[in-house]
């Protein structure tokens, strides 16, 4: 109930200097839970839950609502340091020169278009005893990686100039996943969670990586850029391979990634895709019970020839049939060592209709499953 007030209620306003008298809607000011006696504690319980999921998924969806021109790489970095002084979350934010000391050639690729600063993102909470990853007697953590694409032109492979504004939602999994901190900071659940962004802009420029250009991972292969409109593949195979110091105990990638998959799904179900079949079953229970259902997609190996490179170790598109599972394949590519699944919301990260409980605009998509997902782990 809490949960669902809260994001019927939501509305973003702030940057609209005075609204018509016909547009204004009264604020929900409050909302009171009524309950008999013997149900109180549980009650108390479930709204300080609804509470503290409503608060990260109003985060998420003001991140989500704000331009390009606002919301940059380097202000994603400064609302995860907001979390992090705030609830005392280790963070490290690798800049252009780290990045390239990293050996992340596949971020930088795409950022080298734009003028605006990459950041590459990493929040630890520590809450389930010992660090989040690295040492020995740490318990293992959940990784949570997020797509940060602040705005994507397409880049050289440039976009069609029709309803291009919507992609300031492209960084929709990175704001899942600071939202999912504030969640988090607000339950502090008895678990080790480490949330990864990988953040930058796609765009074409004289500087901009161009089709038929190879570079190299930080894992080590070689990728042939067929578009450079599939770019976010390209920041998250940095991310997936970055990861593996934390020895995680699983990982989950959620990602605006293709239009494929809207044609696929539509609006209503999130694209699947994994290495390990208990993780995604336990991922797609989480989201039913959260209400964000997803549905799994195949990753047989047949689809691998979709992406074989005549100069590099991989191509980054296999063209447009099976388009979201050959993104989940090039993603495939970077995993080793470790339980992974790909989440693809592209059709549910935000909706151009309003119905009972949600306004047009963004979702908060991946909050509320991310939420269930580590509770249930924590046994909260």
């Amino acid at each position: 109930m809490v949960e669902g007030a809260s994001q019927g209620a939501w509305t973003f306003t702030e940057m609209k200097a005075a609204l018509p008298p016909d547009e204004v809607k009264p604020e929900v000011e409050s909302v009171a839970v009524v309950s008999d006696a013997k149900d109180a504690k549980e009650v108390a319980s479930g709204r300080r839950v609804g509470d503290a999921i409503a608060a990260g998924q109003r985060l998420t969806r003001y991140l989500q609502m704000l331009p390009g021109n606002v919301c940059t790489p380097a202000y994603l970095a400064d609302r995860a340091k907001q979390l992090a002084d705030q609830y005392g979350f280790a963070l490290t934010v690798l800049d252009r020169a780290q990045m390239q000391r990293e050996g992340m050639g596949a971020l930088l690729a795409v950022a080298q278009g734009s003028t605006q600063e990459p950041r590459f993102i990493v929040l630890e909470y520590r809450g389930g005893g010992g660090g989040a990853g690295g040492g020995a007697g740490d318990a293992a953590p959940v990784v949570l990686v997020g797509k940060g694409v602040t705005f994507d032109s397409g880049g050289i492979s440039i976009k069609p100039a029709q309803s291009m504004e919507d992609m300031k939602f492209d960084m929709s999994g990175a704001a899942a996943v600071l939202g999912t901190f504030e969640v988090l900071g607000r339950l502090k659940p008895k678990a080790n969670v480490v949330g990864i962004i990988p953040a930058t802009e796609n765009l074409p420029s004289g500087a901009a990586v161009k089709p038929g250009d190879v570079v190299k991972s930080h894992f080590g292969k070689t990728i042939e850029i067929i578009n450079t409109d599939a770019e976010g593949r390209l920041i998250l195979s940095d991310a997936l391979s970055y990861l593996r110091r934390y020895t995680p105990a699983a990982v989950i990638d959620i990602a605006t990634l293709t239009g494929a998959v809207v044609v696929a799904l539509g609006q209503h179900a999130i694209g699947a895709m994994g290495t390990d079949d208990a993780l995604l079953a336990e991922v797609r229970e989480a989201g039913e019970r959260a209400g964000e259902r997803l549905w799994p997609l195949p990753l047989w190996d047949d689809y691998r020839d979709m992406l074989k490179s005549d100069t590099a170790d991989v191509k980054n598109s296999g063209g447009r049939g099976a388009g979201s599972i050959t993104g989940g394949w090039f993603l495939r590519e970077f995993v080793e060592g470790y339980p992974w699944v790909h989440l693809d919301i592209a059709g549910t990260a935000y909706t151009d209709t309003e119905g009972p409980h949600q306004v047009k605009g963004p979702t908060g998509v991946g909050v509320r499953l991310f939420s269930e997902l580590v509770l249930k782990r924590a046994g909260a």
